[in-house]
């Protein structure tokens, strides 16, 4: 096969849609079609020696089906994944600063990365014990949530109680997700 030789000229060509709605000039997929033939038009002599020319990195084109591809992470086995369950259980406990909801995470629970598993596991809460839907208990458990496993990931619960006001975020970060009155032991 002989080398494409020459250039191509589009002028004034409008934009296509594509089956994902997304415009793409005729110029690019020109493009991609003359670079993939020149990637696979043999260069050297007429048997066919030689060795193709890889387009430029100036040149790649990346199409969406690369980028679907590009962004998978092998998953790497030494990497613990966590899923839910993120609570194994909550227990009502009267301590010394009245009723008390002693929420119990799991190892997942303790340790899982996931943006989105916060609003999971207090659902969690919410299923093992109804009464836990208040704002001054969710809020507590946010709090513990977000600085808690930081600071003390082993701690046995979390420990949320109802009587406990309701506070906004800087006031209940100060009080280390305790506001109103100190940590019950």
């Amino acid at each position: 096969m002989a080398p494409v030789t020459g250039s191509v000229a589009v002028d004034n060509v409008e934009p296509m849609r594509t089956h994902r709605d997304r415009r793409v000039s005729r110029p690019v997929i020109v493009g991609a079609v003359v670079l993939t033939l020149l990637a696979t038009a043999g260069c050297g002599d007429d048997n066919g020696a030689g060795a193709p020319t890889p387009p430029s990195p100036s040149t790649t084109v990346t199409t969406p089906s690369d980028i679907a591809t590009t962004n998978v992470v092998p998953s790497d086995p030494s990497v613990p994944v966590y899923r839910p369950p993120y609570i194994d259980h909550v227990a009502w406990a009267q301590t010394e600063v009245g009723p008390s909801l002693q929420v119990y995470p799991t190892t997942s629970g303790r340790h899982t990365t996931d943006p989105a598993a916060m609003n999971v596991a207090w659902a969690e809460v919410v299923a093992l014990d109804a009464s836990a839907e208040s704002p001054g208990m969710r809020a507590q458990f946010d709090c513990h949530w977000r600085f808690a496993r930081i600071v003390d990931p082993e701690k046995a619960s979390w420990n949320l109680e109802p009587e406990r006001p309701v506070v906004d975020e800087q006031e209940m970060i100060s009080a280390r997700c305790n506001p109103g009155f100190a940590e019950e032991h």
